[in-house]
Parts: structure tokens; C-alpha cells; sequence
């Protein structure tokens, strides 16, 4: 049998040298690489964060699971370019804001939170809407609304949220998306959100607005009318 020559040994004890490294250092090939969930921060630019389980449930129905493969955002009503958005789409899309809000329910508990997400108002510049609407509604998986005007939204930085605290909201706390109405009692803070009607019926009443709890909802004013 003939003997290999000192160089072609040398070649082939580099190639499995360099095999060896590969595997050691950059690991085995995969398949695909699974992204783990965020951890909740609790203390944000000096404030201190409630935790994202600081809740009392008080939904209609109870936690609604969303099938995000299947999910759409409309904005429907007065608007000239009514348009429908995938989830990745409104994140993706529209540039995202971060901002501590303290959200105050009714029942006399509140809780301090990180939330992050989109300006309302750069949604609706997108679909733009018509010279008489005057009233934005907004709708909920599992029937839930509550309106404000379309002042409200223009003329301030009110975001509806896809994450709380750094990680993506539980579908116990409105995935994919959550209003952050600030300034407003925690009933006009809906979750679930699946629709934003633009509207010219100033008078719309939501579910418990329909129920005697006031329109505006104001922090600063009894939530009963």
C-alpha cells in the first residue's frame, strides 16, 4: 500500500482540525432558532412598575384568546381610505412609542405600567378621515365598546399597546391590543381591540356608557353621570 506524503497529511489533519473548530465553536447546523419570552421589567426611568398580574378581571366575557393568524385591525366609518392591518403590520409599519400610564379602574385598585405601542392618530392619518367625523368608537373582540372624541386622539399621544412592562400583552390583558386611554377611568381603557370606527354620532353610546357610566370618562369627574 503506498504510504501518503507528509504534505497530503498535513492537509487532511487541517481540514478536520477546521471541522472540530466549526462544530466546537459555531455549534451544529439548525433548523431554526426559537425567540423566548421577555422578561417583565418593574422599574422604568426611576418609576416604579406595577407587575403585569396587578389585575383584577372584570372583562364581559372573560379572557378572549385571539387567533393572530387570522387577525385584522379595521378602521371602517368616515374615513376616505377605510384600510385592514395584520398584527405584524400595525407594528411594523408604524413606529412605536413607549410611555408609563397609570390606569385607574372604577372598582377602586389601579396599577402604574410600561406600555408600548402605536399612536392613534398615526392610524387614522393613514386611512384619513372625513371633514364630518367627529367621534372615534372602538371595538372589541368580544363585543366590548367605548368612544371618545376624535379630538381626544388627535390632540394627544394616546396609544393602543401591543406590550406591557417590555413583554407582549397576555391574552388575560387584551392581546394584541390594548387602548392606553390616559386621563380616563379604566372602563374606556378596551381591550381585544379589533375595530376603529370613525363616526359622526357624538352621542355613541358604549357598553357601560350605555349603562349610565359617563361618556367621557374623565379621571377628574365622577365616572357616573
Amino acid at each position: 500500500m503506498r504510504k501518503m506524503s507528509i504534505p497530503g497529511l498535513i492537509i487532511i489533519a487541517l481540514i478536520v482540525a477546521a471541522f472540530l473548530i466549526g462544530i466546537f465553536v459555531f455549534g451544529p447546523e439548525s433548523n431554526n432558532v426559537e425567540e423566548l419570552e421577555g422578561v417583565e421589567v418593574r422599574e422604568y426611568e426611576g418609576q416604579n412598575l406595577s407587575s403585569i398580574n396587578d389585575f383584577r378581571e372584570n372583562s364581559i366575557k372573560g379572557p378572549q384568546y385571539v387567533d393572530i393568524e387570522d387577525y385584522q385591525l379595521q378602521v371602517t366609518g368616515l374615513a376616505e381610505k377605510p384600510a385592514n392591518f395584520t398584527y405584524d403590520e400595525v407594528i411594523d409599519d408604524f413606529d412605536n412609542y413607549k410611555k408609563v400610564v397609570r390606569l385607574n379602574c372604577v372598582e377602586g385598585w389601579a396599577v402604574n405600567i410600561l406600555w408600548e405601542g402605536i399612536l392613534v392618530r398615526d392610524i387614522l392619518e393613514k386611512v384619513t378621515p372625513m371633514p364630518e367625523a367627529n367621534t372615534i368608537i372602538f371595538h372589541a373582540y368580544d363585543g366590548y365598546t367605548t368612544s371618545f372624541s376624535l379630538d381626544y386622539v388627535l390632540n394627544n399621544d394616546i396609544i393602543i399597546a401591543h406590550k406591557m412592562n417590555d413583554v407582549a400583552l397576555p391574552p388575560e390583558r387584551g392581546f394584541p391590543f390594548q387602548l392606553v386611554a390616559e386621563s380616563k377611568w379604566g372602563y374606556k381603557w378596551i381591550k381585544w381591540i379589533t375595530q376603529i370606527e370613525l363616526s359622526d354620532n357624538a352621542d355613541y353610546e358604549g357598553y357601560w356608557e350605555s349603562r349610565g357610566y359617563s361618556n367621557e370618562g374623565n379621571l377628574n369627574k365622577s365616572f357616573f353621570d
